[in-house]
């Protein structure tokens, strides 16, 4: 190979060129190779590739955390600062070259741009703006310039809502990462979350979760404008300046572009554009990021690498000293340049870093990264320490790293807390991995590792906890993706509804209930996918009510019809008492047609329902006889009861002839007072007077205490005569009070020995509740019997008041009312009148 000169060409373009493609075949078409990449995750993502290529025996992973060198290993995957410069290899790469411009990394970028060099070929790879400084700084260099494979479109602005599926939106802080990652989830059901802090295993895990289609939207930081090959078809910038460190700035196009360039990939076109409170692109600029013009780097970050190790002050002099070839400049002072000062002011440490070994052992130590970034005391101590045990033992305490570790490995804290725990493990990571200085460090390293998974996958979960909810993205992406037919709906028996896997609610009758635990956005999602999805489900059920058979439909006590054992309508009051209309309850489901149809169903079954139970008071009011009309009149306004009136003893014969009974305490049909009619009366006048009517006694009850809720207008109209705190069913009442007239109609008579046990009384009610019923007690001088007498005048006097008042009265709502009590009667011993004497006589009305 005698005067042979080794190549070297630089690949270079925007985003989605091939360029890292090209670069891999280059490497494994050599006999060995080195490549650097900007990032672990594509080291080790490129890794994977190397060994599915050449096998695991002949491929290695160097980076600061992880290192798998097996003894044959020819072809290396690294970070660009830990590539082995010393290997001899035939191909060496290093991808996004122009980073030599990073004022904080560019110094390790320059130097393998000028130093680095494969036997056969070298590559670099990156954006085109470095191209004129790398033909003066990199002599003999080949620059192949490639095109972007498809299009990148600005797009403008877009609300957060309104971003199409499979976009990427960029924000430059944790705080806006969250809020926006926190707004998505509500909108669309949540995204998946990158960002520099995660370890490469969170963000892997991230980045299958969109690629996976779990989810349709990825919110990250600048993190993913480096190599993460993802399909993405639209990146929207919420923020266009970023804290570098030092202060805000606003981004350059260069950087805009190599973010937005992650939209559209191979021959799929992009677009790209601003969301949220962010605002419009600048039109030189978006022009500059479509065309992939921009303005040339002048000059790239340069760091000593010729190091004088002779002692800490002379290390330090030889890393600031200034660069000699134009376009080279100093960056910012790197973080191990900032530890080395920090600690060269440390009296103590400084006597015992004496010499050319122990001041690059301390330089050594000052590689070690500062993932936390937190520029303080702590990292600048943890140094310290490893040095100290180092130059005292040449190994680190087994204990004290050990203690380390374990302190670390806790997965308990929230999302912010776990992140500090990765920074601070992967600090571990690093200091393990180096056999120089742990002893058997292959496990050690293995066992901060494992943490790492631990803390990772955790992490991981806590970031899908907040920020994803699989049903609402699923729904979401299949809404916009499938026509109403293609969704896969289930609806169980109990009216659970899936879709597409997904509980998304329940549905009653024609209601639709979503999740109970969801709210606002993620609410009018499962809405949306019930809409669709139900589709089919609704004209089966509105048919299903249709010709439902009677028994299937009921009235419920506050005067709603169930189906199903659940509401779809409710009785509406019309001109008519008997006659309430039938109210269909709205669902979103249900059109006019649909309402109209199951509102004639039920009003069909209505019909039957009330000729059913108040048939005879149907009947009555088709041709009543001339005398009757206005009384069978007045009772189908009432119901079917009224309180008496006077009548002649031929006007009661022909009302009884025609079903009507005409007592003393009131005018009624019999067959109303039955439990189902009473119960569908009582229904009809909750919709008369707009309230749902009080609970009725239970059906075989003769006599009940007076409810607190029932007045005496409501129980007369229920079919009860109210005596004091109690109640008596009326045509008990009226049955017993005919039947001791009758025995009275010529003298007195003793009382009947089951009288108080038909009207369901106990022995101390009765003689009130007779009293009240018109009837008193006399003394009768013969012992053990009891007679009944006349009715008090007073009382009877009462009923005729009470009569002119009702009738002077329109129907009004129950209220509770004392009825009036008769002049005391003279009872002997009125607190036990069985065991009383006692005389009645009876006075003819």
């Amino acid at each position: 190979m005698s005067g042979f000169l080794p190549r070297v060409k630089a690949v270079l373009g925007p985003t989605n060129t091939g360029k890292t493609h090209l670069a891999m075949e280059r490497l494994l078409s050599h006999a060995s190779g080195i490549i650097g990449f900007p990032l672990r995750l594509l080291a080790r993502e490129n890794y994977d590739r190397m060994v599915k290529a050449k096998g695991i025996k002949s491929v290695a992973l160097i980076t600061g955390e992880e290192k798998i060198v097996p003894p044959g290993a020819r072809w290396f995957s690294c970070t660009v600062e830990a590539m082995p410069l010393d290997r001899k290899v035939e191909f060496l790469a290093v991808d996004e070259i122009q980073l030599c411009a990073d004022p904080d990394r560019g110094h390790v970028f320059t130097d393998r741009l000028l130093n680095a060099r494969g036997l056969v070929e070298t590559m670099f790879l990156g954006a085109d703006t470095i191209a004129p400084l790398m033909r003066r700084l990199v002599p003999g260099v080949e620059i192949e310039t490639r095109p972007r494979l498809s299009q990148l479109t600005y797009a403008g602005a877009a609300k957060l809502s309104r971003l199409p599926p499979r976009s990427a939106i960029v924000a430059f802080s944790a705080a806006e990462v969250y809020a926006i990652a926190e707004a998505v989830r509500r909108r669309r059901g949540g995204c998946a979350v990158v960002m520099g802090r995660l370890s490469p295993r969170t963000r892997n895990a991230q980045v299958a979760l969109y690629q996976e289609k779990e989810v349709d939207f990825l919110v990250a930081t600048d993190a993913i404008g480096m190599g993460l090959n993802m399909d993405v078809n639209h990146v929207a910038f919420a923020a266009l300046r970023k804290f570098d460190g030092r202060q805000p700035r606003p981004l350059t196009a260069a950087e805009v572009a190599q973010i937005a360039g992650r939209a559209g990939r191979g021959m799929r076109d992009g677009t790209f554009g601003t969301t949220a409170d962010c605002p419009l692109l600048d039109e030189d600029m978006a022009e500059k990021i479509e065309s992939h013009e921009f303005d040339p780097l002048e000059q790239i970050v340069w760091r000593n690498s010729a190091l004088n190790l002779a002692s800490v002050p002379a290390l330090l002099e030889s890393l600031t000293i200034a660069p000699s070839r134009q376009g080279l400049i100093r960056g910012n002072e790197a973080a191990d340049v900032q530890t080395l000062e920090a600690l060269s002011r440390d009296s103590e440490l400084m006597r015992r870093a004496q010499g050319r070994a122990a001041t690059h052992l301390l330089w050594e130590a000052c590689q070690i990264p500062d993932f936390r970034k937190l520029a303080t005391d702590t990292h600048v101590k943890l140094v310290a320490k490893v040095f100290t045990h180092l130059l005292a033992k040449e190994k680190l305490p087994v204990d004290w790293v050990a203690g380390e570790i374990e302190n670390l490995d806790r997965l308990e804290g929230d999302i912010d807390t776990l992140m500090q725990r990765l920074t601070d493990v992967r600090v571990w990571a690093y200091i393990t991995a180096r056999a120089d200085w742990m002893a058997d460090a292959g496990t050690w390293a293995m066992r901060a590792r494992a943490v790492e998974d631990r803390l990772s996958d955790t992490l991981h979960i806590k970031l899908m906890t907040r920020f994803v909810d699989k049903r609402a993205a699923h729904l979401t992406r299949r809404l916009e993706e499938a026509e109403a037919e293609e969704l896969q709906a289930i609806v169980a028996p109990d009216g659970l509804v899936t879709v597409e896997g997904h509980d998304v609610g329940r549905i009653e009758g024609f209601q639709f209930h979503p999740d109970p635990a969801t709210q606002g956005p993620e609410k009018k999602i499962l809405l949306r996918a019930a809409r669709r999805a139900l589709g089919a489900e609704m004209p089966r059920r509105i048919l299903a009510a249709e010709t439902a058979a009677d028994d299937a439909i009921t009235l419920s006590d506050d005067r709603h019809f169930i189906w199903e054992g659940v509401k779809i309508a409710r009785l509406k009051k019309t001109d008519l008492f008997l006659k309430p209309g039938v109210e269909v309850l709205h669902s979103e489901f249900l059109d006019g047609l649909a309402r109209e149809r199951i509102r004639a169903r039920l009003a069909a079954w209505l019909a039957t329902e009330t000729e059913k139970r108040l048939g005879a008071l149907l009947k009555a009011m088709e041709n009543p006889p001339a005398p009757l009309r206005g009384i069978v009149h007045r009772l189908s306004e009432s119901g079917g009861v009224l309180p008496p009136e006077p009548f002649t003893p031929e006007l009661r014969q022909e009302a009884k002839t025609f079903g009507i009974d005409m007592g003393r305490f009131a005018m009624y049909l019999p067959a109303a007072l039955k439990p189902g009619a009473a119960r569908l009366r009582a229904l009809f006048w909750g919709v008369w007077y707009d309230r749902n009517p009080p609970e009725l006694p239970s059906p075989g009850l003769v006599c009940a205490p007076m409810p607190a809720n029932w007045g005496h207008d409501f129980a007369l109209a229920m079919g009860w005569v109210q005596v004091n705190d109690i109640m008596i069913r009326l045509d008990v009442v009226e049955r017993i009070t005919r039947e001791l007239h009758y025995l009275m109609r010529k003298h007195q008579i003793m009382l009947p020995p089951n009288l108080g046990s038909r009207m369901g009384l106990k022995p101390e009610q009765l003689a009130p509740t007779l009293n009240l019923l018109g009837f008193r007690l006399f003394p009768a001088g013969v012992a053990g019997d009891k007679f009944f007498g006349p009715p008090a005048p007073a009382m009877l006097g009462r009923r005729k008041q009470e009569h002119h008042q009702q009738q002077r009265q329109t129907a009004a709502p129950v209220r509770k009312q004392e009825p009036a009590r008769a002049p005391a009667p003279v009872v002997v011993d009125a607190d036990n009148p069985f065991a009383a004497l006692a005389a009645l006589k009876m006075a003819r009305r």
